[in-house]
């Protein structure tokens, strides 16, 4: 009896002792600890973001005031809306939108697909050397600098350039393409797929390198052709990849880019390739209108969102987004 009681006791959680916590781990923290050197790895990029992309957003209070630089932000006259009502009321800014829409349509409509398509012709090399060598040489223009790239267009272009030669060989006049509005946006996008069109098939090609196998195995095995095994394989495989990019590209929509454009842009092609970038540098950099021209980049990051948030809607029907 004794024994059964003193074991009954024993059994008993000795209230002294009190209640034991289990300690709680930050997962987190644990994570960071586990992985710290994936998290070395991305730290220059997290700190490219906070400095120069969210830092700069304290900025966009200018396009609200009539912004003086010896004031400051603080001391300048605040305005409201006023920035924004000149801006939509000046017969020029419509011009120079309409001029950046349309080129970032062409740019939307055949320089987005063609990485696409070269990664897809790259896939169907064989010859790993001879593999190796295309990408290199398509790769090479992505480091030329856009002053480089504009003078090799216009050498090109030239009353004495190659284009010329080869149509004086064929009985027709010279053409000064660098002057003739009809052709500027067309070597805008073409110049613009020559120079980045090897880059971007980085991407695509990795998406294309981690295919299962056994998926053209099983298509070989059922007769399908190359051409099937890319439509019905390698597309849908492709497919959130490219999506994703897309995405991507159309929160950009406004954004083509001041490089490009200023070295291809002369006195005679303004009415059609003026954009939102040099009409930017020369309003803000040149005669000082800073809050004007940050009202027009306010204008552009609005736009820019509004339009990811619309496709990212329309690609959540397919499961897909960014968010």
């Amino acid at each position: 009896m004794a024994s059964s009681v003193m074991t009954e006791e024993q059994s008993r959680p000795s209230l002294a002792a009190g209640p034991q916590k289990k300690r709680k781990r930050n997962p987190f923290l644990h994570n960071v600890i586990k992985h710290w050197m994936l998290y070395l790895m991305i730290l220059p990029g997290i700190v490219f973001f906070i400095v120069f992309k969210f830092i700069p957003l304290a900025g966009s209070v200018i396009a609200f005031q009539k912004y003086q630089i010896f004031k400051g932000i603080w001391g300048s006259e605040w305005v409201g809306l006023d920035n924004f009502i000149f801006l939509f009321t000046y017969q020029d800014f419509y011009l120079v939108l309409r001029n950046t829409a349309t080129i970032a349509l062409y740019q939307l409509l055949f320089s987005f697909p063609a990485p696409i398509i070269l990664a897809l012709l790259f896939n169907e090399v064989r010859l790993m050397l001879a593999k190796r060598v295309l990408q290199s040489l398509f790769y090479l223009p992505h480091f030329l600098s856009w002053v480089v790239v504009g003078g090799i267009v216009f050498e090109l272009l030239a009353t004495q350039g190659v284009m010329n030669q080869i149509r004086g060989w064929m009985g027709f006049e010279p053409i000064l393409y660098m002057q003739e509005e009809r052709y500027f946006r067309t070597i805008v996008v073409l110049s613009g797929i020559w120079k980045e069109v090897g880059w971007g098939t980085i991407i695509y090609l990795a998406a294309i390198s981690g295919i299962n196998p056994n998926l053209y195995e099983a298509a070989v095995m059922d007769g399908a052709s190359r051409w099937k095994q890319t439509i019905y394989i390698t597309l849908p495989t492709m497919f959130p990849t490219i999506l994703v990019l897309f995405l991507l590209n159309i929160g950009n929509f406004l954004e083509l880019g001041f490089d490009q454009i200023f070295n291809l842009l002369t006195p005679m092609t303004y009415s059609v390739g003026d954009i939102i970038e040099t009409y930017v540098y020369r309003a803000g950099v040149l005669q000082g209108q800073y809050s004007v021209t940050t009202a027009i980049g306010l204008f552009q990051s609005v736009i820019g969102f509004i339009l990811l948030w619309i496709f990212n809607r329309l690609a959540r029907k397919t499961e897909q987004g960014l968010w």
